[in-house]
């Protein structure tokens, strides 16, 4: 059997888990409207869904629609999302966004990830979660970085670049299971099998291929 089919097997069982114990893909950021949603989203690179629903309680209670934020102050909403990683890049990708969305598509979320990453700061994982979260669209498969460790632990992908390992995925599993794999995944790494190095070679995923307990991504 060549690698490639190892892995179609492996993604197989590994879908076939995250189908059974995650089968209601649900972000865990908190919003209220969809442009809330995509803001939670931007918010959310590099930052814990907890500490983004703590920011944005207070936030989403001012700003609720592109058009609020289209015409917020820049130097007003750096301040109040500033307990956020890269905060000043994040506050001018939103008022971006935000005034492309009034402007270009009539103050609505696009449904297609090449109109979303014409948005700033949308890339092509922001865009899959988007859609997915929103409109139960899955053009792709989203990769952050629960998704990433996974791909390498489990032997599903050779690359590093997360859009790169967003295609390997893809490739290997069918189109109708794409949504089951970012939200379940993370979930998996949020609860059960977290990012520090310790044994797991009770877990689930792990027991499906054991080789997987020796496999770490350095920090």
């Amino acid at each position: 059997m060549s690698k490639g089919d190892e892995r179609r097997v492996r993604a197989k069982k590994v879908v076939a888990y995250l189908k059974k114990h995650y089968p209601k893909p649900k972000t865990e950021l908190h919003y209220k409207t969809p442009f809330q949603m995509l803001v939670a989203v931007v918010l959310s690179a590099q930052c814990t869904d907890k500490a983004v629903n703590k920011t944005t309680e207070t936030l989403f209670r001012k700003y609720r629609t592109p058009k609020d934020f289209a015409h917020a102050d820049l130097a007003v909403l750096t301040k109040e999302i500033s307990s956020i990683p890269f905060f000043r890049n994040k506050a001018k990708a939103i008022i971006g966004s935000a005034q492309k969305i009034e402007k270009d598509f009539k103050g609505k979320i696009p449904r297609t990830v090449d109109e979303l990453t014409t948005l700033s700061g949308v890339g092509y994982k922001t865009a899959n979660v988007i859609l997915g979260e929103l409109y139960e669209i899955w053009e792709g498969i989203p990769t952050d970085t629960h998704v990433k460790r996974f791909a390498y632990r489990l032997d599903l992908s050779d690359s590093r670049d997360l859009t790169k390992i967003s295609h390997d995925l893809e490739a290997l599993v069918p189109k109708k299971d794409w949504k089951y794999v970012n939200n379940g995944l993370v979930l998996y790494g949020r609860y059960e099998c977290p990012a520090r190095m310790h044994d797991c070679s009770s877990h689930a995923l792990t027991t499906l291929w054991p080789e997987a307990n020796k496999r770490w991504i350095k920090a």
